[in-house]
Formats: C-alpha cells, structure tokens, sequence
C-alpha cells in the first residue's frame, strides 16, 4: 500500500512539473509576438510625437526653476582647526524664469537670472569680528527679445539685455544692451541672435574705466525641459568695434532633475569675462595690482551651486 501511494505521488509530481515547463514555454511562446508588437507601436508613437513636436506651438509658455543651496555649523573648543570657536554658514539660490510668446508672426521671449549667495563666519574669541553674512555671489539679468519672422526659423530682431549686480554696487557697474538683427531658431527652444548693430551702455561711477561702445552682440540660448529633466543654458557676447578692452561675455548653465512634486537636485556654474571689471578690482586693491588695460591680469571668473532643485 505504501509503495502504491509513493509511486501515484512521485507520478503526480513528475507531470505537475512536466505540465508547469510545458505552460511556461507555451506562455513565453505567446508572449514573443506581442512584445514584438508592442515595440512596432511604440515605434509608430515616437514618430508620431516627433511630428507633433515638429509642429509650432502658439501662445505663452512660461515657467521656472533653480537651486538652492546651504549649510550651517557651530564649533566650540575645536582645537584641532584654527578657529575653534566659530558659528559659520552659507546659502545660496539662483532662479531661472522665461515668459515667451509665439504667433504666427513674430515671437516676444523674456527671461531673467538671478544668482544670489551669502557666507558667514563667525569668530567668537574676536570681539571685531563680524556675526552677519557676507554676499559673496550677485549676479541679475534680465532680457527681452522682439522678432518679426520671414519664415519659420528666421526673423528680423531687436534686444534689449540689461545686467547687474543687487546686493552690492547696484547699476554700479550696470550693463544695458540695446540691438537690432537676426535671429535664428533653428530648432524649438533654441535661439540664436545676431545683433551686429548693437550699442552696450555701461553705468559706473569710475568713468575712467568703464565705457560705453558700439559693437555686435550674440546670443545663445537653450531652454528646456525633457520629462524629470530642466536645463538652461545661456551665452550672452559683446564684441566692441572700439576696442577689445570693451568687450565682454558671459555663459550661465542650470540643469535640475526634478524627484518629487517640483523638488529634486540641482547644480548651476557660469563662466565670466570682462576686462573692464578686472581693471576696477585691480585699481581698488590695496596697493593696485593693475595700472591700466595693457598690465591687468583679466583672470576667467567662475562660479558653481550644487543643492535642492524646484521648479513649477
């Protein structure tokens, strides 16, 4: 009895198991030509949202995004660094916001930057030593730009571009461009502007060193947002007729991945040159470091975040 009842069980197992490999190649059988045919429409969808993107989008369309970064830290006693007892910190935000219009006819894109920046530290065994935060990083921008169009990814433009400093030395300097050209957009999201009848107007109270002049002005834009992904990135030149002493640029890069509802991580770098602003610095060091144009060290200035990224 016991040998017939080992034997139907071990029978009963062998064809469960024959019968579950069976179903699982038939079933994987079955699955092959629907993944087949899911890629065949998901092919056939990919080139139908490439159509659509192809098609222009009138109206507004405006947004925003950035990054904020920041610490904070307290010490007492800490022997071992040269400052032990100290409270210091920093933070720090940049926002990038757009605002443009398409029509038919002619497009009107606004936008602006601001990167803004404060660090603090503390020393408490030095009674002159100051407890509040410094800024360390200004920069605001601000640009609006007219196009008439001649044809899809062609138009003829005017700009107006206007750069400067907030927490210090407001207008001071301040930089105003003002241009008529061409634009080019030769993909959505992306504009090139070529101004080569453009005026930059610098505000200062050293005359002596900044200057106003004529000269061609390009700009490059790129502004855009892929799913989770936001990214700016933006190249802003001035080439002066008068003299290359005059001339300045400046290129401000932003991405973002968004994680949840608007907030994920964010990193923010520019690069910076001018010539103008080295000579003023050198001339306001103690003793002077530069004489005139023709022996300052016109170094790259730079900078870069890396915190909380948000977006709406």
């Amino acid at each position: 009895m016991k040998k017939l009842v080992f034997t139907l069980v071990a029978t009963f197992a062998i064809a469960t198991s024959y019968a579950q490999t069976v179903t699982a190649d038939e079933l994987k059988a079955e699955q092959a030509p629907k993944k087949e045919s899911i890629a065949a429409l998901q092919a056939e969808v990919d080139a139908l949202q490439a159509r659509i993107d192809a098609i222009p989008s009138y109206g507004w369309k405006k947004g925003a995004f950035g990054t904020i970064g920041g610490s904070i830290s307290g010490f007492n006693n800490w022997y071992a660094q040269g400052t032990p007892n100290n409270n210091s910190g920093n933070i720090g935000f940049t926002v990038n916001g757009f605002a443009n219009l398409n029509q038919e006819k002619f497009f009107w894109r606004n936008s602006t930057n601001i990167n803004l920046a404060w660090v603090k530290l503390d020393d408490k065994d030095d009674a002159n030593d100051s407890d509040d935060f410094e800024a360390t990083t200004d920069v605001f921008t601000i640009t609006s730009l007219y196009g008439r169009k001649i044809s899809e990814k062609f138009a003829i433009s005017g700009l107006a571009e206007y750069r400067t400093t907030l927490l210090n030395n407001f207008n001071n300097p301040g930089y105003l461009d003002l241009g008529v050209g061409a634009t080019w957009t030769p993909i959505q999201d992306l504009i090139v502007v070529i101004h080569p009848l453009n005026y930059n107007f610098v505000f200062s109270d050293n005359d002596s060193v900044f200057e106003s002049s004529l000269g061609a002005k390009i700009v490059a834009d790129y502004t855009r947002q892929l799913g989770a992904v936001n990214f700016k990135t933006n190249l802003s030149m001035f080439q002066s007729y008068e003299s290359g002493d005059l001339s300045n640029l400046t290129w401000t890069n932003s991405f973002g991945y968004t994680l949840w509802k608007g907030i994920g991580v964010g990193f923010d770098f520019g690069l910076r040159s001018n010539k103008q602003e080295a000579l003023n610095y050198s001339l306001a060091q103690t003793p002077a470091t530069a004489t005139s144009f023709d022996d300052v060290d016109n170094k790259l200035q730079t900078y870069y975040m890396v915190g909380l990224n948000y977006s709406f």
